[in-house]
């Protein structure tokens, strides 16, 4: 029997008390359990995801819906935490998360989150004021979604790792980590598709599918892994609490405007986030070699798979991070007005014309963890960070103005190389995780991921800013100038911070409008619709833009490069997973995927083969 269909309680225990349910094993679920553990887990990282991006697409609708201009400087920070807050709380929570899993239950954990998660949709969607404690209301609600979420991410690769056999774990990670990147684009569509009707549905949507998931997860859900007894480590979750959250808030405010800088990487207070936050940090890691139960256990660092797996995942998660939000802010900002769709449209039609990485994806994704359950993992997650690599280098090379079906194959064959790397990548780290510690290692598997990503947007935006710095005011000035706007003017809005106008085309705005405002007025209405018209801005930005693209593109290839030299050394002969492997799965003969879906899938054909199935487990 493996360590993980082992029950903390045996069949001939007396039960718990009224109220706690027991830890059953495998045998005793039956052979279709690890399938409804699939598709809740799957249904759980859906909606989360979802949720984390349908957010993005509909800002434009949420600011106007609660009527605050997110674009005013006093407002940025809102507009930040928006986007951001969801990836501070799921980083900083779900190490601790994980490990309540391993202490208390990892089905009843992930159960809580989806209770937390949809109680906070309901709330969400109840905002009924304006202004700026509307945007705190939501934002609030947006970090206790998080804290659901953390739950929901913490516990589902546990649930699945202990639920499935060693030779089926990378498809099965990988179905649920391609419902996770296809929530994430998915969110895109449904948000450009609701948040015009009425911003309040993108978080309404989300409450009858976490009902029934709620209820269902409750219902069919069990423990069947091993319960790790032991106390909190309270100085570890402090210290690595308050180290994270600064150093996530020190990036988010560093790519705000310090003064007159177009950035506030020198602003005091960032800085002191990040050095702070280091020296915590630093402290952390002192305390977790001292306690008795660490909340970062640093000895499974010692595990080749473990250790490069993770140093491949933080790789790939910082190069690939901010890569949604530069691509929104290249199609809705340039390419969509220059090929006649109207700023209002663009955030839908932006969504749209991602797709082909969604597809890539979720084509690659399942089949590689399939293929890697039975010849490896290294070399999907070697090929799939190189193939990343080169598409990052393809974005580099085509034009601003590009043919899009060359954009598309660019996308579709990154959404491959993204999904070649997941699926095994995340099967690779789970499979070299002792039965008792796989809620706080995946849980600080996706803790490196969130933070990854929150540091990749900081980056990248840092990167585009610095890149366009250098050549917009000029191209902006001399623009503005030859359609009648005064020297004064034009100096005025071409030194205005560059993020501005990097943040009005991400949320679907037409930034000279916003920018020049008030002084349109003093123009011929010629000069007015040149300006606002839909190829002047896009026009304008095309070239420094491209300047700021080729950075933070450089910047990714140099990430996925590392990543995938990480990968070759996953899984190196000698480095044995601490995961005992059952007689029945090392016997010649194993049901395939296929014949087991076959039969959950046709009951009555399949129940001639039942008793085999039975005994073969």
């Amino acid at each position: 029997m493996t360590r993980s269909s082992t029950p903390v309680l045996d069949k001939g225990a007396a039960p718990e008390p009224s109220g706690r349910r027991r830890v059953r094993s495998l045998e005793e679920l039956g052979p279709h359990y690890k399938w409804i553990a699939l598709s809740n887990t799957t249904l759980g990282m859906l909606i989360a995801t979802i949720n984390s991006s349908i957010v993005l697409i509909a800002l434009p609708d949420i600011f106007k819906g609660i009527k605050l201009n997110p674009l005013e400087p006093d407002n940025t920070s809102y507009l930040l935490w928006m986007m951001m807050g969801f990836l501070v709380v799921t980083a900083v929570l779900v190490v601790s998360f994980g490990r309540l899993g391993d202490m208390f239950g990892r089905a009843r954990m992930y159960n809580i989150g989806f209770l937390v998660f949809t109680v906070s949709s309901v709330f969400l969607a109840a905002t009924w004021f304006d202004g700026s404690k509307a945007a705190i209301w939501l934002i609030f609600w947006r970090v206790i979604q998080g804290v659901g979420g953390a739950f929901l991410m913490a516990n589902s690769s546990a649930i699945l790792t202990d639920a499935f056999p060693a030779h089926q774990r990378g498809l099965a990670l990988g179905i649920n980590g391609v419902a996770a990147i296809a929530g994430s684009f998915l969110g895109l569509l449904v948000g450009g598709v609701l948040a015009p009707i009425d911003w309040n549905l993108i978080f309404l949507v989300s409450v009858p599918f976490g009902v029934v998931g709620t209820v269902w997860a409750y219902m069919k859900l069990h423990d069947t892994g091993v319960r790790q007894k032991a106390s909190m480590d309270w100085w570890g979750n402090l210290t690595f609490a308050v180290g994270l959250i600064a150093i996530l808030v020190g990036i988010t405010y560093g790519i705000q405007p310090y003064g007159s800088s177009n950035m506030g990487w020198t602003s005091p207070m960032v800085l002191s986030c990040l050095i702070g936050g280091l020296v915590v940090l630093a402290a952390f890691a002192v305390i977790e070699t001292r306690v008795a139960n660490p909340l970062f256990n640093l000895s499974l660092f010692r595990n080749h798979s473990f250790l490069y797996g993770n140093l491949a995942n933080l790789m790939a998660s910082i190069g690939r991070g901010g890569l949604q939000f530069i691509l929104i802010i290249w199609l809705q900002g340039i390419w969509l007005p220059q090929h006649g769709y109207d700023y209002t449209r663009t955030p839908l039609w932006a969504g749209i014309y991602m797709v082909p990485m969604t597809i890539g994806f979720l084509l690659s994704a399942p089949v590689s963890g399939y293929l890697s359950d039975r010849v490896g993992t290294k070399w999907f997650t070697t090929s799939g960070l190189a193939i990343t690599a080169a598409t990052f280098f393809a974005l580099i090379v085509i034009p601003v103005d590009f043919n899009y079906w060359a954009f598309a194959v660019i996308l579709l064959i990154n959404g491959v190389g993204m999904g070649l790397f997941s699926s095994p990548n995340r099967a690779e780290v789970m499979n070299s995780l002792p039965a008792n510690a796989r809620g706080s290692g995946a849980g600080m598997m996706t803790t490196f991921q969130n933070a990854a990503m929150v540091l990749s947007i900081g980056l990248f935006f840092s990167l585009m800013i610095a890149g366009l710095s250098s050549d917009l005011p000029s191209a902006m000035h001399g623009g503005l100038v030859a359609n009648g706007v005064s020297q004064a003017d034009a100096n005025s809005v071409a030194n205005l911070p560059t993020v501005g106008i990097l943040f009005a085309a991400f949320l679907g705005y037409n930034p000279i409008k916003e920018l020049v405002g008030p002084h349109l007025s003093t123009l011929s209405q010629t000069n007015q619709d040149t300006l606002t018209g839909l190829k002047f801005f896009p026009h304008l930005i095309s070239e420094p833009f491209s300047n700021g693209l080729s950075a933070a593109f450089t910047f990714a290839i140099v990430c996925c490069i590392l990543g995938a030299i990480a990968s070759v050394f996953t899984g190196r002969s000698g480095d044995k997973a601490e995961v005992e492997v059952a007689p029945e799965q090392r016997s010649d003969h194993r049901e395939t995927v296929g014949e087991e879906l076959a039969s959950v899938g046709f009951g009555g054909v399949a129940g001639r083969d039942s008793e085999h199935a039975e005994a073969r487990r």
